[in-house]
């Protein structure tokens, strides 16, 4: 199984985020009350790996039409604001 890609990352103030790329080599989708990106983190230096492209590692977000046993099955997903949350904007309510 290929891990999703993170096709687009909206949240400039993230430490993996490059010019809207995700650089984490792998980041955690959900909590128990929504899809939020569980590996944003805010500091003044960019982190992650900038030849890589980040993946969905894992996903809690099991009423998600794209989760099977908290693996992502979409074929690539955006990370960015809902409200003030930053989410999986792809997740989609099974």
């Amino acid at each position: 199984m290929q891990m999703p890609e993170v096709n687009e990352c909206q949240v400039d103030a993230c430490a993996y985020n490059t010019e809207h790329s995700c650089h984490a080599l792998a980041i955690t989708v959900g909590n128990s009350t929504h899809a939020e990106c569980e590996t944003f983190f805010k500091v003044s230096t960019k982190g992650g790996d900038p030849s890589a492209t980040g993946h969905v590692g894992a996903c809690k977000m099991s009423n998600c039409q794209h989760n099977v046993q908290f693996a992502c099955q979409a074929s690539g997903i955006v990370v960015g604001y809902a409200q003030k949350d930053i989410d999986c904007l792809t997740y989609a309510p099974a």
